[in-house]
């Protein structure tokens, strides 16, 4: 059996900067964020898909986290809404709400706020970053379900975006979203974020989905299929994952850092906890596609499997998957006050 390494995504629990160096501050913070120390989150039905330490504690603060995410993804889906008027010509503009608007945890936008909360910021000054990290989500979305790429029918329980408006307004509709995502974030964070913290933030937004990041990982994931997995090692999956999920909810994390005004050394840890979040993320996703319905998911289930798709199950099997994805829940746990997220991503069913 291969080993798992999990050194790089190694993190901690407090920094050693002007805003982590009180017991009182931290409590602060994890009460306006509203983001407890829960180990887990409970499922609608009281399920759990990876079975947390701690279970006794996730139910007591469950529901400050879950009205948290209720509230942030309201007024994340009211900016995006906002965000793209319905102008002449309207087929554009209809392709890019369809998907942007059609729903999702906003998980992305979510760390980003979480982040610059984290730090000292608002709400108000991380919400352009946090709509321009899921208009770049949405968009990788859009041009994933292509049938040049994975020929998806399904997203988020709705017919994809190129089976409703064909396959050539589903690409511009990709592009117009990636456009959009830097024209927004620099416009309206004018005025309330210095220019050079808005340098750093494009530049490293622009580096998350590039050749170093989600193309990166879309290109391994592609050229992967036609491989057995005999001849596939973990380091290959991790990097693909790594690149083609993880390294998005990086650039949100540090976005939001970033907004908030915090230091290097912030930005570091909440990098190494978004990494974590992110393999965790996508390991999950991987369990799922084989342990849940078409109706539960949203999409395709098993998807994966017919497609040949190089996944934590096909790989290591589904229990040895289900350890990995334990493994870097108990890592990103010690990333408080952030850890009531990874749990919620652990123990989602769609």
């Amino acid at each position: 059996m291969a080993t798992i390494h999990l050194t790089s995504t190694s993190l901690f629990i407090q920094s050693k900067g002007r805003r982590y160096n009180s017991i009182s501050s931290v409590k602060s913070l994890q009460k306006r964020s509203v983001l407890s120390l829960s180990s887990a989150l409970t499922s609608q039905d009281g399920g759990h898909m990876i079975p947390p330490q701690g279970k006794g504690n996730a139910q007591n603060h469950a529901f400050h986290f879950k009205s948290y995410m209720i509230r942030k993804a309201e007024s994340v889906n009211a900016a995006l809404d906002v965000s793209v008027p319905l102008l002449k010509p309207l087929t554009i503009q209809e392709a890019v709400r369809y998907s942007l608007l059609a729903g999702g945890k906003r998980v992305r936008p979510l760390l980003c706020i979480a982040a610059c909360e984290l730090v000292g910021g608002d709400e108000a000054t991380a919400m352009s970053a946090a709509c321009a990290v899921e208009m770049i989500h949405t968009s990788s979305l859009i041009h994933d379900d292509l049938p040049c790429m994975d020929n998806a029918e399904l997203r988020r329980g709705k017919p994809t975006n190129h089976k409703v408006f064909g396959e050539d307004m589903a690409v511009l509709a990709g592009d117009a979203l990636l456009a959009l995502a830097f024209e927004h974030m620099t416009v309206m964070s004018s005025g309330l974020v210095a220019p050079e913290r808005m340098i750093r933030a494009v530049i490293e937004l622009a580096k998350a989905i590039g050749t170093k990041g989600l193309v990166a990982g879309q290109a391994i994931d592609l050229t992967s299929e036609i491989l057995s997995p005999e001849k596939v090692g973990l380091e290959r999956l991790e990097f693909l994952h790594l690149h083609k999920t993880a390294v998005l909810l990086e650039a949100a994390a540090v976005l939001g850092v970033i907004m908030g005004g915090g230091t290097e050394q912030e930005m570091e840890k909440l990098r190494k906890y978004a990494r974590c979040i992110g393999l965790l993320f996508q390991v999950v996703d991987d369990i799922l596609d084989v342990t849940k319905t078409t109706e539960q998911l949203g999409k395709t289930a098993g998807k994966d499997v017919m497609a040949g798709k190089l996944t934590y199950p096909r790989l290591i099997g589904l229990e040895r998957s289900r350890e990995v994805a334990e493994k870097l829940r108990r890592e990103s746990n010690k990333a408080a006050p952030l850890v009531a997220l990874a749990s919620y991503i652990a123990c989602r069913h769609n």
